[in-house]
């Protein structure tokens, strides 16, 4: 019959089933499986398509904090690599001589510890900023953040606002719409090979690869690393945007073990905005039984991550505070006072505390432990750096012969010193040896070295015939700079004495 509901399914079985145990039968119960009517089934989707987030514009103290962060971290990326220093680069990391130019600090493969040490501080750094105020590193200063900001710029001056966009996007393709996309994606491609290109400047002199690329003349890995990083920089910022923050970082999967209920977070005072709804500017809220939250949506057409932060914290709430821009925009224009959305804890907006109260709370043991540990690291770091001796030695003995009699029966070793200059001006060092009796040079005892120059002498060792006993014995070079700037080094040795 036409519209009849389906059958009921019959009721449940008994049978008997005996068990191996005892041999008894004990009857056992049984649903049958019963076919569900075509037009009753419902396919479900495990895998949504991804709906284009179009961000809002918004201005506000921190849409400026956010845009004075972009305007700083591309003027030092971009301008740094053309700084010049005592006639260089002032920061190259050639990796093709392996020396690295940080402003007058030279460095070389040995020195990888320091490496170690500024990931070490880069690190807690993000942890103890995260444990203090949220993710700000990654709604005003992470790279992603930053380029999605200027490639949305260039979007909004090509296509105009949100609302434009979306007309755009939602239109049929005409000579009007291929000309806006075509020129959008011709200015994204030329930043990002230009990003690509600065990039690459940081390790091939830039006034160099320049000139290379003027005369198409680039090397094949430098041509990789510029289309490569060009390449990212489009995809990332102009098309993943939002989705590198969501699936792709993993800053956002562990930040939960990062926070507390006295971290500083971007939160919606539900108890102040609850029940929401649209009024008019003259109506009063209490008499409508409604909080002071409109229901505009702009908190949501504001977020780069499409996200309503009414629903409480979530991991893709990068903490740009757009939402917190925009709702206190909204405020001013219906009359309420500010702060539906801001920067606030769980602690703080649970028991109403005012701002001192929860800035009081972040010096809490994490915190301050975080703290010690960086302030330790940092220091023992820059203390090092400021000691560091810029001269290295290395000593190899000749393979040739380990031990040979001479004039006078006198016993001599050969060594190769490998002296590495880490200044950038010529330098003269004194070779002296110590260790056992009568021992002395038998070689030039000066040397000159160039600047950022390694160069290796020979270095002949020798003893009276009676000096020492057979066999190995510890001896010292001991390696000193002439002039100013007196650096000395100690490298230990074995002279061998033959039977």
């Amino acid at each position: 019959m036409s519209g009849a509901c389906p059958a009921s399914p019959p009721p449940p079985t008994d049978f008997p089933v005996t068990t191996a145990s005892t041999g008894a039968s004990s009857p056992k119960t049984v649903i049958p499986i019963v076919s569900v009517p075509a037009e009753d089934e419902e396919m479900v989707s495990l895998y949504a398509s991804r709906q284009k987030i179009h961000p809002r514009s918004v201005s506000g103290i921190f849409s400026r904090w956010r845009w004075l962060t972009v305007w700083i971290t591309q003027i030092v990326f971009y301008g740094l690599p053309w700084l010049e220093w005592n006639a260089r680069q002032a920061v190259l990391f050639d990796l093709e001589v392996r020396r690295f130019y940080i402003f007058g600090l030279v460095l070389y493969p040995q020195d990888f510890i320091y490496l170690t040490g500024l990931l070490v501080i880069s690190a807690l750094s993000l942890f103890l900023f995260t444990a203090v105020a949220g993710r700000l590193w990654c709604g005003f200063a992470c790279p992603q953040t930053v380029y999605t900001e200027i490639f949305l710029w260039i979007e909004k001056k090509v296509e105009g606002d949100r609302s434009a966009r979306l007309r755009l996007d939602g239109s049929k393709l005409t000579a009007a719409k291929f000309g806006k996309k075509s020129l959008k994606h011709a200015l994204w491609i030329a930043f990002a090979l230009w990003t690509g290109f600065t990039f690459v400047g940081y390790f091939t002199p830039i006034r160099e690869l320049g000139a290379l690329a003027l005369a198409a003349s680039l090397g094949p890995w430098q041509t990789f690393w510029v289309f490569f990083y060009g390449f990212a920089t489009y995809g990332n910022a102009g098309f993943l945007r939002e989705q590198v923050c969501k699936y792709m970082c993993p800053y956002a999967r562990f930040q939960s073990a990062m926070f507390d209920k006295d971290t500083m977070i971007v939160t919606y005072d539900a108890q102040r905005g609850e029940p929401r709804g649209a009024r008019s500017k003259k109506a009063d809220p209490k008499a409508l039984g409604l909080g002071s939250c409109v229901d505009c949506t702009l908190c949501v057409q504001v977020c780069p991550t499409g996200i309503d932060i009414r629903k409480g914290l979530q991991y893709e709430c990068i903490g740009c505070a757009a939402c917190v821009d925009v709702c206190d925009e909204v405020m001013d224009k219906v009359g309420y006072p500010r702060g539906l959305i801001r920067f606030s804890t769980q602690n703080g907006m649970a028991q109403g505390w005012n701002t001192r109260q929860m800035l009081q709370r972040a010096l809490r043991p994490r915190v301050l432990v975080y703290t010690g540990i960086l302030s330790t690291i940092t220091l023992a770091v820059g203390v090092s750096l400021f000691l560091r001796t810029p001269l290295k030695v290395d000593v190899i003995r000749d393979r040739g012969a380990l031990a040979r009699m001479v004039e006078q029966g006198r016993i001599e070793n050969v060594f190769r010193l490998q002296i590495m200059n880490a200044t950038e001006s010529t330098q003269r060092y004194v070779i002296s040896v110590t260790g056992l009796p009568g021992i002395t040079l038998a070689s030039d005892a000066e040397i000159e070295v160039l600047p950022t120059e390694v160069r290796s002498a020979a270095v002949r060792v020798q003893i009276p015939p009676d000096a020492a006993s057979t066999g190995s014995h510890p001896i010292e070079f001991k390696i000193h700079a002439t002039g100013d700037g007196v650096s000395r080094v100690t490298e230990k040795a074995a002279f061998v004495v033959p039977r």
